[in-house]
């Protein structure tokens, strides 16, 4: 079925937000609702009765869906592998979503989402590869080039939270454990839960990020010093990808991504790191914000090939 709609679902850790979309980019719809993470079945009811209700915005039937989640599909099994919500692990969640809406449904990690969103229409259109990082609770990333997805055989391409921080001691890598069984991995240093870690292990003192970086405004010694740490770190950790894919444009998403100062000190800093000691990168907020995930997850629908993508008649 041809259709002017799509409906973006984006499964979150706390919260699922569903939208409707026009193939002009407008929303016409937009609920969010509590993800129940400790019942598999209640979270594909929740999916359920959430693309119903957008549907019935549209007036039409059968629409394509993109769904976003915290974690991959693995292009061998076809399921959920390397989540942070533990109940999707291991569940084939593109076919029971395919199952339980009678249509195929795309999904994909929510930091491709975020790049697909940002390529499309936001702070990379236009621009020919795009490495979008999430800098929020977890930390991750997406690559699009050309607009389009870079996810690769096993469901990890952009997983840039679980490569370790580079130019970092063994001894600071140690003190950060991973969920993922690693250690010191961008993640434990680059999301906002890692720059509380950083803040407590300098100073004993638990701060959630955003009172470390009103307290270093307001002049904190202590506090300015974890965010010196933390964009040290977050220098390092864009620098090896910048070395690695070279994009032409760098946008940042999630909570951490509101702080000013990434924008004004990064550029400066990232020379050091960079190879051959140039930088002219932009690096930008992501446009659509915290609704980047669940636009991006309605892009998805309509450019199924670069996902994993459940069973179920074709829509």
């Amino acid at each position: 079925m041809h259709s002017s709609w799509m409906i973006g679902v984006d499964l979150g850790g706390t919260k699922t937000e569903a939208i409707l979309l026009d193939k002009d980019s407008h929303a016409h719809f937009r609920k969010r609702v509590p993800t129940p993470r400790e019942d598999y079945q209640a979270v594909l009811a929740t999916i359920r009765d959430l693309v119903t209700e957008a549907e019935c915005q549209s007036g039409e039937r059968d629409l394509p869906v993109g769904v976003g989640i915290p974690g991959s599909v693995s292009g061998v099994t076809g399921k959920v592998k390397n989540s942070n919500t533990p109940c999707l692990n291991g569940r084939n969640l593109p076919d029971d979503l395919s199952d339980i809406l009678s249509r195929a449904v795309t999904v994909t990690n929510d930091a491709n989402c975020l790049a697909l969103s940002e390529a499309t229409d936001g702070a990379g259109q236009g621009a020919g590869v795009v490495f979008a990082a999430i800098l929020g609770t977890g930390c991750g990333s997406g690559i699009s080039v050309d607009g389009r997805l870079l996810t690769g055989p096993n469901g990890v391409s952009g997983e840039w939270g679980h490569n370790p921080t580079p130019w970092t001691p063994q001894k600071e890598l140690d003190q950060r454990s991973c969920f993922c069984g690693q250690s010191g991995c961008n993640e434990t240093f680059l999301s906002g839960t890692g720059m509380t870690l950083t803040h407590q292990l300098l100073w004993n003192k638990t701060m959630a990020a955003p009172d470390i970086a009103q307290a270093a405004r307001a002049g904190d010694h202590k506090a300015g010093e974890t965010m010196n740490r933390y964009l040290e770190h977050l220098t390092r950790g864009l620098a090896g990808a910048i070395n690695l894919l070279d994009p032409d444009v760098i946008v940042l998403g999630g909570g951490v991504s509101n702080l000013p100062e990434l924008y004004q000190h990064l550029p400066e800093r990232l020379p050091r790191y960079v190879f051959g000691g140039e930088f002219s990168t932009p690096i930008r907020q992501a446009m659509h914000g915290d609704s980047s995930g669940v636009r991006g997850a309605a892009w998805l629908a309509v450019q199924p090939d670069v996902a994993v993508k459940g069973g179920g008649p074709c829509p």
